[in-house]
């Protein structure tokens, strides 16, 4: 067992990732994870593309229970650690080569077989046909040792109390090799079918051989995100820049990231001046400049510049780690449209048996035929395959959240994903969702006070906020001429100092009694210099003594330059947008015309946001939520699907249902763009599993489908699954 493994924390116990070997279809993914969820403690979920089972643990459930129940059900688990996927990749590539060399052997010896029919047509008798005996000399190997996988996942399968794909292949062309053997063996007059057993082993085996490499193609995007930290680093040490293991580097470390290199871990610019390539985070391909105080991103590209740089997130702290993490947890995950597939792929098998017999009884019992009986039968057994079905719905979510982690959206859940389709409300924050999250003083109204007095006075109580209007505020104090410490006025620091949730902030400076808020606070709601600013789009601060006002603050925050191509771009979706703001309602209404947006709730505390969230559901429809992530966290909780809006931290990722690494709104356009696009593969490659089936099977019962035709056909079915998922891949948000 590895020493680490890949754990997080969830509402109640732990969840472990297990890489699982020996799944052949959907039917042995779906009887694992009833035999996992029939265990105490565990709570399971497997994905038969990824070969993946993310277990929640709790009670005395621990990791080597997990494994010595998928032991028991036929199967093998290892936990997942930072070494897994490199282990498991080259595990994967040895079997490749090794199925390569047995399907060309395969191929070898089964080519007579088949070889020898195109000869047969048109000639009664089968007077060109091979000695049976020699048939049976080139079968047999093909029988029981390239096709041995197969009866040894049917043996794991029915001892853990299935059946899978394995159990049908595996007893349909024992069925064909023992007839035509007993026909050998004992000189009856009988056709053999020696050909059909061998290549239904030879094309199931090129089906999984195509499968797998398309399997591989699927998780190309995670894949390439991880190739993209690089392995070492140049660490400052006793002076001196040391070459060191990624692995080795601590917070509070200082880095060096010359021109051409890339960032190894995130960390804060010390000094020195560039501009970086962050197109793997936000798929946004314009450099940003950096210089010191500036954060810089794990695996981003330095360009011209040398930056030197200090440590803030290292290891699995870092946002390219939590974007790993996320996108592997996303496609592992099952979205509710899988369901359907997930309880036929339960009984598929049992049915398929059964349809199989009655296929024998009747041919034999109609015809008096065995030899026919047997060949529709068999046929029956080898067209019917559940894989198709159990890869519909996984290789198009991993594909889909890959592409959507490469456009810098990064998808928690495949039920996100799904929900995200079929929004009917999307409510918005304003601050840092439609505008750029950075506030500055435009005008300073002076009344009893002068400008600069009144500034000071103001930045003094709100030194301490990290609150966008108070920063807005200091900042243009700092920027003043006088300006700077604000720590204390004649040195005296603030006192009694109170804030009012969405009201504002009082205190005492140098003895005064002050109150820094909203104008319907202080009661100059109606002040016509208020209602002026406040018609322009300005947020406006009043700074009182007493009942005496002694300035006004006049606060802008910009809105982004792409938000209202973004609404624009979501009301074509049919969606309806609302803005949800604490501004009053002459700022709202300014900004949200601004926007394009003919709908908003003005005077909203932040506590309140939730409600009106609530509220907008009670009226019908799928609501969704954009946010910053953190300050609106209840109201991303209320929402059925919610947005993160410029992730810069793993507080930000863990957030949302979705998170968008820009700060970008047309982000949340294009995730619902991707959410079509990836249910829309869903429903083709479901549509296209159960078609096959539905016609296969009647066919092969009606005497229509000659074995070996069924075994091509069963093998492509699953290819062609996976190939319409790759299709995915050409996918790209909107420019």
């Amino acid at each position: 067992m590895p020493a680490t493994v890949a754990v997080s924390e969830a509402d109640s116990g732990r969840v472990v990732e297990f890489a699982i070997g020996g799944m052949t279809c959907a039917a042995c993914s779906t009887r694992l994870e009833k035999v996992l969820n029939r265990q105490a403690g565990m709570q399971a979920n497997v994905n038969l593309a990824s070969e993946r089972a993310r277990v929640r643990l709790s009670g005395l459930a621990d990791e080597a229970a997990v494994v010595a129940a998928v032991a028991k059900a036929g199967f093998v688990a290892e936990a997942v650690d930072g070494q897994t996927r490199e282990r498991e990749k080259a595990e994967k590539l040895r079997v490749y080569r090794s199925e390569i060399r047995r399907f060309w052997i395969a191929v070898a010896l089964t080519l007579p077989l088949v070889g020898q029919m195109l000869f047969m047509f048109g000639e009664p008798g089968h007077h060109n046909e091979l000695p049976h005996w020699l048939q049976l000399a080139l079968a047999t190997p093909v029988q029981f040792w390239i096709g041995w996988r197969f009866y040894d996942g049917a043996y794991k399968a029915l001892r853990g109390g299935g059946a899978n794909m394995d159990v049908l292949v595996a007893l349909g062309t024992s069925m064909a090799w023992g007839f035509s053997t007993v026909v050998t063996l004992f000189g009856l007059d009988q056709h053999v079918y020696f050909e059909g057993g061998a290549a239904v082993i030879t094309l199931v085996l090129l089906g999984k051989l195509l499968e797998a490499r398309a399997k591989a193609r699927t998780s190309e995007a995670i894949e390439s995100l991880i190739r993209l930290q690089p392995k070492t680093a140049r660490v400052e040490r006793a002076g001196q820049w040391v070459e060191m293991p990624v692995d080795a580097l601590m917070p509070g470390d200082v880095f060096l990231v010359r021109p051409g290199e890339s960032v190894p871990v995130d960390g804060e610019v010390v000094d020195g001046q560039s501009s970086v390539n962050e197109a793997m985070l936000t798929g946004e391909s314009m450099p940003v400049g950096k210089r010191a105080g500036d954060p810089v991103f794990a695996a981003t590209a330095n360009a011209e510049g040398v930056l030197r740089c200090r440590a803030t997130g290292v290891g699995e702290h870092t946002l390219l780690a939590g974007i790993i993490r996320l996108v592997g947890e996303a496609q592992g995950s099952k979205a509710p449209v899988q369901r359907l597939a997930d309880r036929i792929s339960a009984i598929f098998v049992p049915a398929v048996c059964a349809v199989a017999l009655l296929t024998f009884v009747g041919w034999w019992w109609q015809a008096g035929d065995f030899a026919e009986a047997l060949v529709n039968a068999v046929a029956v057994l080898v067209i019917a395959c559940p894989c198709a079905l159990g890869l519909a719905t996984p290789t198009a979510i991993m594909v889909g959240t890959g592409q959507g982690a490469r456009a810098g959206i990064l998808v928690r859940n495949a039920e996100a994903l799904e929900r995200a389709e079929k929004i009917a409300v999307l409510a918005l924050d304003k601050t840092g969702t439609l505008t750029c999250g950075t506030p500055q003083v435009t005008d300073v109204v002076p009344r009893r006070l002068g400008g600069d007095e009144a500034l000071a006075l103001a930045a003094a109580l709100e030194q301490n906020s990290e609150h966008p209007l108070a920063r807005a505020i200091v900042a243009a104090h700092d920027a003043a001429p006088g300006g700077g410490a604000i720590a204390a006025v004649d040195g005296k620091k603030v006192a009694n100092f109170k804030a009012l949730a969405g009201q504002g902030i009082e205190g005492e400076v140098d003895g005064r009694a002050l109150r820094l808020g909203s104008p319907g606070w202080l009661g100059l709601a109606d002040d016509p210099a208020v209602v002026e600013l406040q018609r322009a789009g300005k947020t406006v601060v009043g700074l009182a003594e007493g009942d005496a006002l002694l300035a006004l603050f006049a606060i802008a925050d910009a809105l982004r330059p792409t938000s209202r191509a973004a609404v624009s771009a979501l009301r074509r979706h049919g969606i309806r947008v609302v803005m949800l703001t604490g501004d009053n309602a002459a700022t709202a209404a300014a900004i949200a015309a601004e926007a394009g947006i003919e709908e908003f709730r003005a005077e909203i505390m932040p506590g309140d946001k939730a409600a009106a969230v609530q509220a907008l559901r009670a009226e019908g429809g799928l609501v969704a939520m954009v946010g910053d992530g953190i300050n609106d966290a209840p109201a991303l909780a209320a929402a059925d699907v919610s947005f993160a809006i410029g992730a810069g931290s793993d507080a930000a990722i863990e957030a949302a249902d979705l998170t968008l690494i820009r700060s970008d709104l047309r982000g949340v356009a294009d995730a619902i763009a991707l959410s079509t696009a990836t249910l829309g593969k869903i429903r083709q490659n479901l549509f296209f599993a159960f078609i096959y089936n539905v016609l296969g099977i009647p066919l092969a019962a009606l005497g229509l489908l000659n074995p070996v035709v069924a075994g091509a056909a069963m093998a492509m079915s699953s290819v062609s699954v996976v190939s319409n998922s790759l299709l995915l891949k050409r996918w790209r948000p909107q420019k």
